[in-house]
């Protein structure tokens, strides 16, 4: 008999051979039904791998990240399948899984893949994932191997770095691929698979390598599924941050200027403005004093910190001075030069906490095909801010900020979300700088701190950085995707490096902790991800203008300024729309700009001095008629159900 450990702490007996099927099956038929992969030890595995050790076991199914993962990479199986059938004289080289789908990268030589052949591709695989093949999984002597992808350099050299004894084969129906496992039962439960694309992808990335053909795929357990995806990629599509971003004039990129460095434009500028502008107010009222650094900092500074190390290699190079082996770089990360800021005086405990914040740009140089409109720039402004702290005073702290975090979150519709508590790995500690003490207090503070506001949390061990443990809140989106924003982090390395100290109460100097915080993350990405998430509909406080003034003829222009004078008066953001147009065609522009509120004026507004109200997406529903102080007050209302007061 062996012991099988489960997720739940339990431990159960079985034969000697048992597989994870039968695991499945002792505890409900519904479960066996539905699993599709599993991991024994931390080591993917068959579902009717035999157990033959004791261990702990893991049941994945669909709704689990590596139940999908097997899925999608055993259709790549299949899809490779299909390609050998289609195309004679392909070279297969590798398709993994990826975070949505597959892909499987293929030397078409002579042959071409288009649009066009994508339907029959599909039906075949469905076809042949119909007839229920089961993937199983074969030793193969690395000189069997080699024969058998004579002729396939890619495969060879695959092959070549492995160790004979370790190379397995994945078998279904006639086709058998070089694999190292980690597939579902059969193919009879692909029942939904659609080719995506195809593009061009180098030979394991080198671009001195030949290029492939990488073709796109995704798969699922039910045609549904996959309808109720392609929707989701056409919202997604219509909620693109680069569409949006030009659509209403917030930001644009220019080859002359550089790549990954994005134009502010007017109204965007703005829109940072009153993000800026709000963190700020929270800020003060937490007690964060505001300071501005250099955009660049000697080489020395970063070399000090550590962050020439992780990413001078692939960053701007050092820009040069007339002095000579005088070099300056610009700026990676905010935090060496903060420390530097605390460095200017001595400091004793009852000055403590220190906190510094600053909207601070820094630079990185991503490479060119990695860039993506906001979302991965080379020139980025961060909304960072360091607090130094004694370590009895690190656990309030803490919650100071996960209490700034979840203010801004509310503020902005950002409710569906989890926090990730990053801790250091069980086992390997030599990856990790200092005491085991000070690890135990900062790892407590941040598991402490989270229960206590009684965040939704996820313990992730061996992700903390090697300076400290860390949260990081994982929000999903209106599409259910899931963004890293917000991040909180315990350091005791930078006070190290940077010597930092404050005189105790026992009149001795010490090391202060070190908080880095960031609620936005950086503004161009947290504005791609709002953007994307409310669809260009912004919260009403946030929006650059919040109501537009459209008058049905000319006449009627004298009254609109008068209308745009009276709302500034109540402080609301508004432009006037007199173009002689039709009121329809105004309306429908209007709409498109994402107005929250068109205020039409015309003969019975000006005689009676109102507004007639239309909001945004009314279609079909008549305007209200109110004067100009009844709708600051509707303003003032629906702004004050979103932007809370910060509470300290």
């Amino acid at each position: 008999m062996i012991k099988i450990t489960l997720p739940d702490g339990s431990v159960r007996e079985f034969v000697h051979g048992s597989t994870p099927i039968d695991v499945a099956k002792s505890i409900s038929e519904g479960l066996a039904r539905n699993v599709i992969s599993a991991a024994f030890n931390g080591a993917t595995i068959e579902t009717s791998t035999e157990l033959t050790t004791d261990g702990s076991l893991i049941l994945y199914t669909w709704n689990d990240k590596e139940g999908k993962k097997a899925f999608w990479h055993s259709t790549s199986h299949v899809m490779a399948q299909v390609l050998e059938e289609k195309y004679h004289g392909i070279k297969l080289t590798l398709g993994p899984a990826i975070d949505n789908g597959f892909y499987y990268d293929v030397d078409f030589g002579d042959n071409k893949i288009n649009d066009a052949d994508f339907k029959a591709i599909e039906d075949r695989v469905l076809e042949i994932s119909r007839e229920k093949h089961e993937f199983k999984m074969r030793a193969v002597s690395k000189a069997e191997a080699l024969e058998l992808y004579k002729g396939n350099e890619y495969k060879t050299e695959l092959i070549s770095n492995l160790e004979d004894g370790t190379i397995t084969f994945c078998d279904h129906a006639n086709f058998f691929d070089l694999c190292r496992g980690g597939h579902i039962p059969n193919t009879g439960i692909i029942k939904a698979m659609k080719i995506m694309s195809v593009a061009g992808a180098y030979w394991r990335g080198d671009e001195k390598n030949k290029q492939l053909t990488r073709v796109y795929g995704i798969s699922f357990p039910k045609l549904k599924d996959l309808t109720d995806y392609l929707e989701l990629l056409e919202e997604a599509k219509r909620r693109d941050h680069r569409k949006l971003g030009k659509e209403l004039d917030l930001f644009a990129f220019s080859q002359k200027v550089g790549q990954g460095l994005p134009l502010w434009l007017p109204k965007g500028a703005a829109l940072r403005d009153r993000l800026e502008q709000f963190l700020k107010k929270a800020q003060k009222k937490a007690g964060y004093e505001q300071v501005v650094t250099p955009h660049i900092g000697q080489k020395e500074l970063y070399v000090t910190s550590g962050h020439y190390a992780k990413y001078g290699a692939d960053s701007f190079q050092p820009i040069t001075t007339p002095a000579e082996g005088e070099e300056f770089l610009l700026k990676p990360m905010n935090c060496p030069h903060h420390c530097e800021i605390y460095n200017t005086k001595p400091w004793s405990y009852k000055d403590l906490p220190k906190r510094y914040a600053e909207f601070g740009t820094v630079y990185r140089y991503e490479q060119s095909g990695e860039l993506h409109g906001l979302t991965r720039v080379r020139g980025f402004t961060q909304d960072d801010a360091h607090i130094f702290c004694t370590p009895d005073q690190l656990d309030n702290e803490f919650k100071k900020v996960i209490d700034l975090v979840l203010y801004v979150f509310g503020s902005l519709g950002f409710e569906n979300f989890t926090a990730q508590i990053s801790l250091r790995d069980k086992e390997n500690r030599d990856k990790y700088i200092g005491s085991d003490e000070n690890w135990e207090k900062a790892e407590n503070a941040i598991i402490n701190a989270a229960a206590d506001k009684g965040l939704n949390t996820v313990i992730e061990y061996g992700e903390a950085a090697f300076y400290g443990p860390k949260l990081d809140f994982m929000v999903k989106d209106a599409l259910g995707r899931s963004w890293q924003l917000g991040t909180i982090q315990v350091d005791y390395n930078l006070p190290e490096r940077f010597e930092l100290t404050y005189k105790g109460a026992d009149d001795k100097l010490h090391r202060p902790v070190m908080i880095h915080r960031a609620p936005f993350g950086s503004m161009e990405r947290f504005i791609a991800i709002l953007l994307e998430h409310t669809a260009g509909n912004f919260p009403l406080w946030l929006m650059p203008e919040q109501a537009i003034i459209l008058s049905l003829s000319e006449k009627y222009e004298n009254y609109a300024k008068k209308v745009l004078e009276l709302l500034e008066n109540h402080e609301i953001r508004a432009l006037i729309d007199n173009r002689n147009e039709t009121i329809g065609k105004k309306i429908r522009e209007a709409e498109i700009q994402k107005m929250p509120y068109m205020l039409i004026v015309g003969e019975e507004e000006e005689k009676n001095g109102t507004i007639s109200v239309r909001s945004r997406g009314q279609e079909g529903k008549g305007n209200v008629t109110v004067t100009i102080e009844e709708f600051a007050k509707i303003v003032n209302e629906e702004i004050a159900k979103t932007l809370k007061t910060f509470e300290v």
